[in-house]
């Protein structure tokens, strides 16, 4: 490791001002720092100093998201294996060639068989999104002559997450090369986006390719079959027409989006997030009780055509990518208000608006993505009156 760190240090004046290489010096700084401790660190007593940073935090949510990844890979993988063992189709293309040529099976009751064929989804997604968006990152970063920022490994990560298996990576390319561009970069990047990036992404593509990712048919990765999801079930015929039983949707053993359908794997991130104090546990716990909130109100009003107004919140919390989106999507410390009074009321309404939307529009039977967005617009302003009220109460209590 030394002998790396030197290397790496002797050709530091290639990239420094006045060197061969100086319009590289972003992507030279943001690999040196990432492998090794700055050399640039806070000397004297003027600074209040922590021990992470901006980088160290990027991770922690990576690691967070393990457990979605985990499911990401295993649950494709299973998924497609059910339909395989049916008879239905058979594998075919350079997946299925890679599964043979190395002798796995394709068995939904085989651990490996379930992870690598879903790793085989799931990693061309995940490299497609990274290099095109690292790409824009580094692009941005050379022209305005600034230090590559890391908040990108968190968007590089949740993005493949959101997606279908089975989504062509040309539109991978084109959903964050939006959501990087237009959802951050043009703000002037990391920490200074009002929008979610990630979100801001996904967004796009729904509203583009509305056919392909409309949330009632998601793909699976089985080229040919197109599987229907929970959310998209229940819209038709109530939870009496669901074919999977709570605790299959509890676990993610439900076709869906890749990295969204397990609510086990999403509280284990959530609780390494509030240990860590990294996610802010009372947007989740305000998320939480928004949804419960509007969730009884549907059920209060009830509905004979509208099967989503009879779902308990059980069910609502079980269905979708809520537990996804309250735990990684909501808590974007950038995006998302940043007083601890307006944590919770940003929270509560992302948690009340991803009812109505799910509930109320026949078009699409699912809400967060878009009540996130749509709070994440609301943030600033909600920040806004708290401070101005604490203020206005400090000054009264001096008076």
């Amino acid at each position: 490791m030394k002998a790396l760190e030197r290397l790496f240090e002797d050709q530091k004046h290639l990239f420094e001002q006045g060197g061969k290489l100086e319009k590289l010096y972003p992507l030279y700084e943001a690999v040196d720092t990432f492998i090794f401790t700055p050399s640039s660190v806070t000397a004297n007593t003027a600074h209040v100093r922590d021990g992470i940073d901006l980088k160290r935090t990027m991770v922690f949510v990576v690691v967070a998201l393990i457990p979605c990844i985990f499911m990401a890979m295993f649950n494709t993988g299973y998924q497609a294996n059910l339909i395989y063992e049916s008879g239905q189709f058979a594998p075919q293309g350079w997946r299925a060639d890679i599964m043979s040529s190395l002798g796995i099976a394709f068995s939904s009751s085989s651990l490996i068989s379930n992870i690598l064929y879903g790793a085989l989804y799931f990693i061309p997604v995940f490299l497609v999104t990274n290099i095109v968006g690292g790409l824009w990152e580094a692009l941005f970063c050379i022209v305005r002559k600034h230090e590559i920022n890391e908040g990108f490994l968190v968007t590089g990560m949740l993005f493949p997450l959101t997606l279908p298996p089975n989504i062509p990576l040309w539109q991978v390319a084109v959903g964050i090369s939006f959501g990087v561009v237009i959802g951050k970069e043009i703000f002037g990047g990391t920490g200074k986006n009002f929008l979610n990036p990630a979100l801001t992404a996904r967004v796009f593509l729904f509203f583009a390719y509305p056919a392909q990712i409309s949330g009632d048919a998601v793909w699976t990765a089985v080229d040919g079959y197109s599987g229907a999801t929970a959310l998209s079930q229940v819209a038709q015929g109530g939870i009496a027409a669901l074919e999977y039983s709570w605790w299959d949707n509890f676990i993610g053993l439900v076709p869906g989006s890749m990295g969204e359908t397990s609510k086990l794997a999403c509280l284990f991130g959530a609780a390494f997030l509030i240990i860590t104090k990294i996610g802010s546990w009372r947007v989740m716990l305000g998320t939480l009780i928004g949804m419960v909130s509007m969730t009884w109100l549907m059920n209060f009003i009830g509905s004979e055509t509208n099967p989503w107004f009879n779902v308990s919140p059980m069910w609502q919390f079980a269905l979708g990518s809520f537990a996804f989106a309250a735990v990684f999507m909501a808590t974007d410390p950038v995006s998302a208000a940043m007083t601890n009074t307006g944590r919770w009321i940003y929270g509560f309404f992302i948690g009340v608006l991803g009812i109505i939307v799910r509930c109320l529009n026949p078009a699409y039977p699912e809400g967060w993505m878009l009540a996130i967005l749509f709070m994440n617009t609301f943030a600033p302003l909600i920040d806004y009156f708290v401070i101005n009220s604490n203020i206005k109460r400090r000054m009264a209590r001096n008076v």
